[in-house]
């Protein structure tokens, strides 16, 4: 792979691109150069035979010439030996055989020993037959069956019309040959050294071209990882030089914005991370491609398998209600997210148009706003004001009818007037302690309730406790019990509001309870730096649903029993008030119709400045 990958590089191709050339030129010049070399030899091969052919056959002429039928044997026998000697002496030529033919084709005389055996026997080559006929041109070039290149040459004998004969010449061509084979191997071996020093000076030549461009894509590859402290080195002033110099300028340049970008992003991703609402972006085809942390938590959602689903999916509407609040003139949307039966949550959604200079609309963005604690707020202040109203609307109404019926002349009668005079002036004691209870919750919610601490004895603000419900106590037969861890030190509290808080715990215990029933006041160390103290009763308790909303305002569990028993349904929230402020905490165990018990929790020894809540 890796020698696959250098061939495919700008260097091996501008190194191919020199050896093709040359490759090419040389071949060209090869092939003229061997073209016209072999043209030469063979012309002056062919020259060179054509002459000694002419030549023998105007020597051979006076021996063929002889009339054998007038020349006595003897003379005949001499004038064939002396034929012999003429072809092999005078005419001898080195890998040639010369054939002296009568005009019959009869062969008269050979100039290879080993071929004496056609002597005397006829030679029909189509050149002899040729030459016998008086045609001059007679020559063909062949390749032997072992391969050796030959020249066939036959010359007639004789002058004028009358062809006494031919000479035949078959001569070997690889003499000729090996010189040119010589030429061409230094021809071969010349290409081969011209390939070697093109291929070394194209690796020179080329890597000035491509070492500079190795370089620029070497940072850009830094560059693309993130590393922007090196530069491209500037060897001349040059295209590729020009090249570096711009390549390191635009690097600065993206160094700089991709630093601002990065800033900017940075900011982005903090705000978006941080932000109380949740953020959820969609692009033009509706697919989700940003999520922040708020909206997966509204949601309840994975990023990863939330981005690119439908951004209707994720916020579990239907498409068709998602594109009316889209594009409708308000594009808000409260949505209710129940992520069990105990939590429920309330959000507010505001949609907003991405926008392209190009395509126009590219996107959604949704906000998300989580409105459950302004929704409980103001149901909180509905039903405060509607529970205000009704507990303050029962006296008056009570006052407003007794106040008429004294009018209407009941106020003579003095037993009668007594009566309603009473149920007025109680009603307006309930009115009273209602605002009062008001005004103490109103102080503690606004942080203007102050703690005034002093050291008390815990036995003895219990015993004092029970001393003040005494009365109560013995008229329904309710036997109270205090128990207080030994060694328990004194502990730094506002004793006024603690009071307050144990008197509503211990009335709330006798309401209901029943007659001979018992309470019991506890105070132990369950830390060594926290005061547990309980109030446990054996009465009515309460039911498992009615526990969570306790300590709400103005909720009661009976509500008509608790107005008949003149309870206000603010105790247990000034209560809880009271002991936070303290530092502390309170909580209420209750099984229905075995009893309740309520707990609270002070600092201790609790010698810590007054708090303000």
């Amino acid at each position: 792979m890796k020698g696959l990958r250098f061939f495919q590089s700008i260097q091996a191709k501008l190194i191919i691109i020199y050896v093709l050339l040359i490759v090419i030129a040389m071949q060209l010049i090869g092939v003229y150069f061997t073209r016209t070399l072999e043209s030469y030899f063979k012309t002056e091969f062919i020259n060179s035979h054509n002459t000694q052919a002419q030549l023998l056959a105007q020597y051979v002429e006076p021996y063929l010439s002889v009339n054998n039928e007038e020349t006595k044997s003897g003379e005949a026998r001499k004038t064939n030996a002396d034929l012999n000697d003429v072809v092999n002496n005078l005419f001898a030529i080195s890998n040639a055989e010369i054939q002296v033919i009568d005009a019959n084709g009869i062969v008269l005389s050979t100039s290879m020993a080993s071929h004496q055996a056609v002597v005397n026997q006829k030679n029909i080559q189509t050149e002899v037959t040729r030459a016998l006929q008086g045609i001059k041109d007679n020559q063909r070039m062949f390749t032997d069956f072992d391969g050796v290149r030959k020249m066939i040459i036959a010359k007639p004998v004789g002058t004028g019309v009358k062809v006494n004969g031919a000479v035949y010449i078959i001569a070997s061509m690889e003499e000729m040959y090996k010189p040119m084979n010589l030429i061409n191997r230094f021809l071969i071996t010349g290409t081969l050294m011209a390939l070697a020093l093109t291929a070394i000076l194209g690796v020179m030549l080329s890597a000035t071209i491509t070492n500079p461009i190795k370089a620029i894509t070497k940072q850009a590859t830094a560059v693309a990882e993130g590393r922007f402290n090196a530069e491209v080195p500037v060897l001349g002033r040059d295209e590729i030089g020009q090249l570096g110099q711009t390549f390191n300028f635009m690097m600065g340049r993206l160094k700089e914005a991709l630093s601002l970008n990065e800033e900017e992003k940075e900011k982005l991703a903090s705000i978006l991370t941080n932000m109380n609402d949740g953020l959820i972006a969609a692009d033009d085809d509706g697919k989700v491609i940003v999520i922040n942390r708020r909206a997966k938590q509204i949601l309840q959602v994975n990023e990863d398998t939330t981005l690119g689903k439908q951004l209707h999916e994720v916020l579990g509407i239907s498409r068709d209600v998602l594109r009316q609040f889209e594009f409708g003139e308000d594009p808000t949307l409260l949505l209710h997210i129940e992520h069990d039966e105990e939590e429920r949550l309330s959000v507010k959604l505001s949609f907003t148009g991405l926008s392209n200079t190009e395509k126009g609309r590219s996107g959604t963005i949704a906000m998300l706003q989580d409105v459950t604690d302004q929704e409980k707020l103001e149901d909180s202040r509905r039903e405060f004001v509607a529970n205000v109203s009704h507990e303050l609307r029962t006296p008056l109404t009570t006052i407003k009818s007794y106040v008429e019926a004294l009018e209407d002349g009941a106020i003579n009668d003095p037993q009668l007037a007594g009566k309603f005079i009473s149920v007025t002036r109680n009603e307006t004691e309930r009115m009273i302690r209602l605002v009062t209870d008001l005004l103490q919750l109103s102080r503690l919610d606004s942080k203007q309730a102050t703690l005034s601490k002093e050291y008390t004895n815990v036995f003895e603000m219990l015993e004092e406790v029970a001393d003040r419900f005494s009365f109560q106590l013995e008229q329904r037969g309710i036997k109270i019990v205090i128990e207080v861890a030994p060694f328990l030190e004194e502990i730094k509290i506002d004793r006024d509001r603690i009071d307050q808080v144990l008197d509503n715990l211990v009335s709330n215990a006798i309401k209901y309870t029943s007659e001979q029933g018992h309470i019991r006041l506890g105070a132990r160390l369950p830390e060594p730096d926290m005061l547990e103290i309980a109030v446990q009763d054996n009465g009515i308790g309460i039911p498992k649903k009615d526990l969570s909303r306790i300590f709400e305002r103005f909720y009661r569990v009976d509500k008509a029993r608790s107005r008949n028993m003149g309870g206000t349904g603010l105790g247990l929230s000034i209560a809880r008030e009271i002991v936070r402020l303290h530092g502390g905490n309170v909580w209420l165990d209750s099984e229905l119709g075995q009893g309740t018990k309520v707990t609270f929790t002070l600092p201790y020894p609790g010698d810590e400045e007054a708090a303000v809540l």
